[in-house]
């Protein structure tokens, strides 16, 4: 048994999107993906005054991949054109699976415009294979109380698990792909192990706090690249930390992406934005 080791790390570039602050560590100048895991976009912290014109991100389309967002702080509506419709609050995931195409919203809810308040997102990207990325779409979200919480080194870290298994237990989401998903909040002075990791790809984003894995510190708004040897990982937090911590087996195929699209060839792309001109990705929204 050996450990997983940091290979590189990946400073959040600052993109903002209007008045939505936004850093991406995923992709990078150094870095195309971590497969299957394609992007990550981490909107705030900010607090919106009273009034405001809420998210920017009214109706497009997806293909070929999954979505997964962290409402950290705030809330946000998700409408989408399978009939799916939700409004998530503050510890909540929404896990959307794109498939063969979907249109949807992810937009402020009223209250939060004409009120104001705190507000911080992540969204990550995960690639689905090649005979998945024409799947039937799907959507579910979960309230804060519907995600359970492992503990472990005397209750000084709590993994709140979406999906995949840790510690005995089993996550809410079952993945199509078996891609487990946590956030995972660490006191300062706490250790964070976790096996079971032999083939697999990990991602982890410190969001905030400063964490020492081997060999390197990562603090916040960096992304750990690991090597892909090892099937053990272990952590130590130097300050109270927030990970985003995911694990999955490496798909290893071509990717073509095409703005919201990723699929294998250029002809799929191309035909993926013919059968969005022609309306096949379901209702309007």
């Amino acid at each position: 048994m050996t450990y997983k080791t940091i290979q590189r790390l990946h400073p959040a570039m600052r993109d903002d999107i209007g008045d939505l602050i936004t850093q991406r560590p995923l992709p990078g100048p150094h870095i195309d993906q971590i497969d299957p895991f394609l992007f990550l976009n981490h909107h705030g912290p900010q607090v919106y005054p009273p009034h405001n014109r809420g998210l920017p991100f009214g109706p497009h389309p997806h293909r070929g991949f999954e979505t997964v967002t962290f409402i950290l702080d705030g809330l946000l509506a998700h409408r989408d054109s399978a009939g799916h419709e939700s409004v998530i609050g503050p510890g909540g995931v929404q896990w959307m699976t794109a498939g063969r195409g979907i249109v949807h919203a992810e937009v402020s809810p009223r209250e939060f415009m004409q009120q104001g308040g705190p507000l911080e997102i992540l969204q990550l990207w995960v690639n689905l294979p090649p005979a998945l990325k024409m799947t039937e779409p799907r959507y579910v979200g979960l309230q804060r109380d519907q995600i359970p919480v492992v503990e472990s080194d005397e209750g000084r870290v709590r993994v709140h698990l979406v999906s995949g298994e840790y510690g005995g237990v089993t996550g809410p989401i079952a993945s199509l792909t078996g891609v487990s998903m946590s956030l995972v909040e660490m006191k300062a002075g706490a250790t964070f192990y976790m096996n079971g990791l032999l083939d697999r790809n990990i991602f982890l984003y410190v969001v905030r706090g400063v964490i020492e894995a081997v060999p390197d510190t990562v603090s916040a708004f960096h992304l750990a690249e690991f090597e892909p040897q090892g099937d053990e990982l272990t952590m130590r937090a130097d300050h109270d930390s927030l990970l985003l911590l995911g694990h999955a087996f490496p798909i290893g195929e071509p990717v073509v992406s095409h703005g919201p699209f990723v699929m294998n060839t250029r002809e799929e792309i191309n035909q993926a934005i013919l059968d969005y001109q022609a309306g096949r990705f379901g209702a309007p929204i």
